[in-house]
């Protein structure tokens, strides 16, 4: 889970220096059209770094609190951990039949 958020933080991260580079790329535009489009650019690309710093946030506080339970509860969590897998690996055995 962890791999995945950080790498949609990095693909966010990514989108937002390409629109900036489109953003400056266009910025001797003098269309109506063009002026429009950067404008909502712009303001997309601000709510998309707001959010991708919320996601980066949020992921941390919820990894910590994953950390203090599993260090809480070791031998609970291991018990847990086994009997998803167990569940997972019967889940996937039938829908081979």
């Amino acid at each position: 889970m962890q791999n995945e958020t950080d790498k949609l933080i990095k693909d966010l991260r990514l989108v937002a220096q390409d629109a900036e580079d489109l953003i400056r790329a266009t910025a001797g535009e003098v269309n109506e059209k063009t002026k429009q489009a950067r404008a909502r650019l712009v303001q997309t690309l601000e709510k998309a770094k707001e959010t991708a710093q919320e996601l980066q946030v949020k992921v941390g506080e919820k990894a910590k609190v994953a950390d203090e339970v599993i260090r809480e509860h070791p031998y609970e969590s291991m018990g847990v951990a086994f009997g998803l897998g167990l569940l997972l690996g019967v889940i996937v055995n039938r829908g081979r039949d």
